[in-house]
């Protein structure tokens, strides 16, 4: 079979093709696959426990457990009861469980540094694992205001044994200086600095006890 040529018909309707995606991504409706988005971490300020207990055991801080709603670095965000969006022009430098348990880890180093503490993955062998469940991590907005809203429900098994010595759960609410992304991640951070202070004197208590 003969190729055929293509007509000036047909080349006209490919130049209007061409123009017309041309017009298109100017316009901004075809994304621009190379622009990167914002990645944001967390230094939560944990203050150091006054005169903590013996710390004569180990510490291992499991990954939180998180629905997949929150199991992303996608930064989660509500404007209606049971309505989970996220914000276009950031994500969290890692997924938030495993940013949470990193930040936890070192919330732990900060406020009690005697203590021998580290993740599951690293093979150790402790004397207790805080397993937790991230239940909240999405900034709320009430109209135009916004606050960041964290809570953990943890448990603190004892090994072998693999027996629950108590259970902690920890919440705040911080409110964000104005609506940008950046000042809804300060509030985020000041949150999670609030439940940590909570958790860390919980899990003590519990590991005496």
């Amino acid at each position: 079979m003969i190729p055929m040529r293509p007509t000036l018909t047909t080349r006209r309707h490919a130049l209007v093709l061409l123009a017309g995606s041309a017009v298109l991504a100017g316009c901004g409706v075809i994304p621009e696959v190379n622009v990167p988005l914002n990645l944001y971490s967390l230094s939560p300020d944990v203050a150091p426990i006054q005169n903590p207990p013996t710390l004569d055991w180990q510490l291992v801080v499991a990954t939180p457990a998180a629905g997949a709603d929150l199991g992303t670095n996608r930064i989660a965000l509500s404007r209606a009861v049971n309505r989970i969006e996220y914000f276009a022009e950031g994500v969290w430098s890692d997924a938030a469980p495993a940013l949470v348990q990193s930040k936890l880890i070192e919330a732990f180093e900060s406020a009690v540094p005697d203590l021998a503490v580290g993740r599951d993955a690293a093979g150790l062998k402790p004397d207790f694992i805080l397993q937790s469940d991230l239940r909240d991590f999405q900034a709320e907005y009430s109209g135009a205001s916004a606050e960041a809203v964290v809570k953990i429900a943890a448990r603190l098994v004892k090994m072998p044994e693999r027996r629950i010595m108590g259970t902690i759960t920890a919440q705040a609410r911080r409110p964000a200086a104005g609506g940008g992304l950046p000042g809804i991640v300060t509030a985020f951070e000041a949150a999670l600095g609030d439940v940590f202070a909570q958790l860390i004197p919980g899990v003590l208590a519990a590991a005496k006890s």
